[in-house]
């Protein structure tokens, strides 16, 4: 089996860890160009940390900013078309401004990605096996032999049954959660140290997902491998996070450990995310309480609070373009909200939108 374990000779690696955060982003920035037109900023000043054997949870409605953030971190942000600021670091090394040969080196080593559509991610026209041993023939040096027993076995270990066999298929010979599945060991083959998770569970049955989900929770439990879980799904969260972040039109605006979030969520957003999801405790014929309006019905941030426009409790105090991400009084410390009318305990989810600030 071929070693995946980090040394100086080996390309793409990386400083031994120092006791701080393997991922670090400090208020990240993305702008897509357009020709004759402004830039769209699609995240602005996202800042979040993950430590080894840690899963944050990167919550938000679709075009909150989620699937850009991930992919400026993995460095897979067209060059010509974007501008990302900021930083971004892994085991302290800064991957942003990083020459492209030495981040190709990282990827796929020392970080690697679960993308959202399984059947759009792998090569359709190349077998599942010439897949995944194509990732410890770059990064290892493994010979064709090698990779193909290690391949084998991580289809093994990710519940892919006769795994000799299915390495000759292709993937539309394979099921929705076992091209899932082939593309988890993909991105576990060489035992990344950071592992972002895009909405793994998209248009998989309910079997399906928590057996995925499960998954993953025991590689990071074993390997100690820090992951950043992207998605809507709030069930999701709460069974496999230890940290969520809350994202609202490219920024965020609520960061807190996911019990603390759930008994207490500080952001009237956050608020009306947990309102609208079912609950078995919930009375019978107990209508849902949707968030009114849709994630285009927004403000910019520099004129105010981008949810105001769907949040009941709006004022003209929301329209403060200075609003920060700041620690409330109440809260622990670690519990961070970007709201002027933050939610207590008790407090009743908005149900209808206000006039905005």
């Amino acid at each position: 089996m071929p070693d995946p374990t980090p040394t100086p000779e080996r390309p793409g690696a990386l400083a031994p860890e120092d006791g701080r955060a393997l991922l670090e982003v400090r208020d990240l920035g993305v702008e897509f160009l357009r020709r004759g037109a402004e830039p769209v900023r699609a995240v602005d000043g996202v800042s979040l940390t993950v430590r080894p054997g840690e899963v944050r949870g990167l919550v938000g409605e679709s075009g909150s900013g989620k699937s850009v953030t991930s992919l400026a971190v993995m460095g897979l942000l067209p060059r010509r078309s974007s501008r990302v600021t900021g930083s971004v670091r892994l085991a302290g090394t800064e991957l942003l401004g990083m020459a492209p040969r030495r981040l190709a080196a990282l990827r796929g080593d020392q970080m690697a990605m679960v993308f959202q559509d399984p059947m759009s991610s792998l090569n359709p026209v190349v077998p599942i096996g010439t897949q995944v041993t194509e990732v410890l023939r770059t990064h290892t040096d493994a010979d064709r032999a090698a990779a193909r027993d290690e391949a084998e076995d991580l289809l093994r270990r990710v519940g892919i049954p006769d795994p000799r066999r299915r390495l000759r298929d292709y993937p539309h010979q394979l099921s929705g959660g076992m091209r899932q599945r082939a593309l988890i060991a993909i991105a576990l083959a060489c035992k990344p140290r950071l592992l972002i998770a895009d909405e793994p569970t998209t248009a998989l049955d309910v079997t399906i997902q928590a057996q995925v989900l499960e998954l993953l929770r025991q590689l990071v439990g074993e390997s100690g491998t820090a992951m950043l879980l992207i998605t809507h799904d709030l069930g999701v969260v709460a069974g496999l996070c230890d940290d969520v972040t809350v994202m609202y039109s490219g920024r965020v605006v609520e960061a807190a450990p996911r019990r603390e979030l759930f008994a207490r969520p500080a952001h009237r957003y956050t608020e009306g995310l947990l309102a609208s999801v079912p609950r078995l405790d919930s009375a019978r014929g107990e209508p849902l309480r949707p968030i009114p309006g849709t994630p285009r019905d927004v403000l910019p941030w520099s004129r105010a609070c981008a949810f105001a426009p769907r949040c009941a409790h709006a004022d003209r105090a929301c329209a403060d373009p200075s609003l920060a991400l700041r620690g409330l009084e109440g809260l622990p410390a670690e519990h961070l909200a970007r709201c002027a009318h933050p939610a207590r305990p008790g407090d009743a989810a908005p149900v209808a939108a206000g006039a905005g600030a």
